[in-house]
């Protein structure tokens, strides 16, 4: 008796787990799908441009015609350059104002506007935040009013307080890098508050009724209870103003256009007044990338210390 050991066969097998496997890679691929769309836009408008200024800050460049490559000269010439030097320098004073005023300061306006019994608490936090929403053209139109070294505010309130009133805000090298913070700080405080606003809110209140039992001043739970809840918001709000200040442009362009004789000059403005007013694209590509590998590397070192990397 001949016995028959049945096998599948391999090709029926195949035909079978086929549509099986298909249908299994299509559900694989359905997240990429729906995650396709950022990476597009990422790649386009993020990793396109910057590979871009890459090659252009090695070129010679008016805008028309072909780049002509150059090498390194562009950066090297960034090496001696004053304005660069001074734009640098004037950069590092709006971050300094930036993270060491402005953070605090908003800190310390979120802390009381989320206090217990403060009445209209909306409208203090509509009118911290309506700076932000103003046009940078109508904001210097104001505080350039108010700057005014004969009719203006800051003037006229010196001269009846203090019987002098004649600053040069906007002239003088030294008080033009004051108002241009002060205009700084009033436009990016209430902005920055919101952030804090929202982290206070989300601090438990059990850690202060806690900390109340425990006969904790204020200032005591301020410390040990409030700051330690509000390290990832703090991470992110200092990492964030560091970024906008290092790119400041619209408050020493319209107040000062960067004057008098460079003093309020930001890295922005140089690359703008190098691009566009006097045609040297792959010199201001190659401030741009400078200015692009310092934020980059400040910032990485900031989520560093600020401990981003290891936040819960």
């Amino acid at each position: 008796m001949t016995s028959t050991l049945t096998t599948g066969d391999p090709r029926a097998a195949g035909a079978t787990a086929g549509p099986a496997a298909g249908k299994q890679r299509r559900s694989t691929l359905h997240p990429y799908l729906f995650i396709a769309p950022f990476y597009l836009l990422y790649v386009l408008f993020m990793l396109v441009p910057i590979g871009v200024a890459l090659w252009l800050s090695l070129c010679e460049w008016v805008g028309l015609g072909t780049p002509h490559w150059v090498g390194l000269r562009n950066y090297s010439h960034l090496l001696t350059d004053s304005s660069f030097h001074r734009a640098l320098g004037n950069t590092g004073i709006y971050v300094l104002v930036s993270v060491l005023v402005i953070v605090p300061a908003a800190l310390l306006i979120a802390q009381a506007i989320n206090s217990r019994g403060l009445r209209a608490r909306d409208l203090w936090r509509t009118a911290y935040f309506v700076p932000m929403v103003v046009s940078p053209i109508i904001v210097a139109l104001i505080f350039g009013l108010i700057f005014d070294r004969q009719f203006g505010l800051f003037n006229s309130l010196l001269r009846a307080l203090f019987g002098t009133g004649s600053v040069d805000w906007l002239g003088d090298p030294t008080m033009s890098k004051v108002a241009i913070s002060l205009v700084m700080v009033w436009r990016w405080t209430g902005y920055l508050t919101i952030f804090f606003l929202a982290g206070l809110q989300n601090v438990p209140r059990e850690l202060y009724e806690a900390a109340a039992l425990d006969g904790a001043s204020r200032f005591r739970t301020f410390v040990t209870v409030t700051l330690p809840a509000l390290k990832p918001v703090t991470a992110f709000v200092v990492v964030t103003s560091f970024i906008c200040a290092a790119q400041v442009f619209e408050e020493p362009y319209l107040l000062t256009n960067g004057g008098p004789a460079e003093a309020t000059l930001s890295v922005a403005m140089f690359i703008f007044r190098a691009a566009f007013e006097r045609q040297q694209f792959g010199y201001a590509a190659a401030a741009g990338v400078v200015l692009f590998v310092v934020v980059f590397t400040l910032s990485q070192l900031f989520n560093r210390l600020l401990g981003i990397g290891r936040i819960k």
